[in-house]
């Protein structure tokens, strides 16, 4: 039996201009939204904190808060 990834949430290791997957998935979601990201689409994420940004702006305000706090 075939086991699908669609619809399921990957589980992945953000590096510096890549990640790699530890458990298969078609998505990650967004820290910050909580908004489906596909990995095809995936663009944004904090090495240090090990999240997942579904736009440039949202990494800038989880940034942001970081300083903040």
């Amino acid at each position: 039996m075939l086991m699908s990834n669609r619809d399921r949430p990957a589980k992945l290791h953000f590096m510096p201009y890549n990640f790699r997957m530890l458990s298969p998935g078609d998505h990650v979601l967004c820290a910050v939204t909580g908004e489906k990201i596909r990995l095809d689409d995936l663009r944004y994420w904090s090495i240090e904190k090990q999240e997942a940004y579904a736009s440039a702006e949202i990494s800038v305000q989880a940034a942001l808060k970081d300083v903040k706090a």
